[in-house]
């Protein structure tokens, strides 16, 4: 009588073994499904900074331009200084120009890192005032996601569409 033996184990990961199974009537649609996650992972990286430059400059344009064209919608955020008053008119107008050009460099690329750098700066210090004069709130947390966009940004070398990084 001969023993019977058993073929030798396949002992690639599974993954592995998967990959190169032909039996399966799913494997084509696998294998495009895993091209297709991997090329979405390489735009991701590729372009993932760019695109959140751009859009943090395009929310940075956003409030720049309505601290401009309605300032006294804003002098409350103003610390220090009486809401009514021609002072804080002039920080909010002051703080929107602020505000448009780092969108301005943001957008265009124009030392983005160092434009990223500031508006974080600048953010940090809207956080930090709005926590002291009303605590943890909605408006605060978003400024904190903006301002975690920004320290990001600026902790990137490579860009897309950047003058200087």
């Amino acid at each position: 009588m001969t023993a019977r033996r058993d073929p030798p184990a396949d002992r690639r990961p599974a993954a592995a073994r998967s990959a190169t199974r032909t039996d399966s009537p799913q494997t084509p649609a696998r294998g495009r499904v895993l091209r297709l996650g991997e090329r979405l992972a390489d735009l991701a990286a590729t372009w993932g900074t760019t695109t959140a430059r751009v859009l943090l400059g395009l929310v940075l344009a956003w409030f720049g331009y309505h601290e401009l064209i309605q300032p006294a919608l804003w002098t409350g955020y103003v610390p220090g200084v009486h809401a009514a008053s021609a002072t804080a008119i002039a920080l909010v107008l002051a703080h929107g120009w602020v505000l448009l050009l780092l969108a301005v460099a943001l957008i265009a690329g124009i030392a983005p890192r160092a434009a990223a750098g500031l508006a974080a700066l600048l953010l940090a210090q809207i956080v930090i005032w709005l926590w002291a004069s009303a605590g943890l709130s909605d408006l605060t947390l978003r400024d904190v996601g903006v301002l975690g966009l920004a320290l990001c940004i600026t902790s990137r070398t490579e860009q897309r569409f950047a003058l200087r990084n």
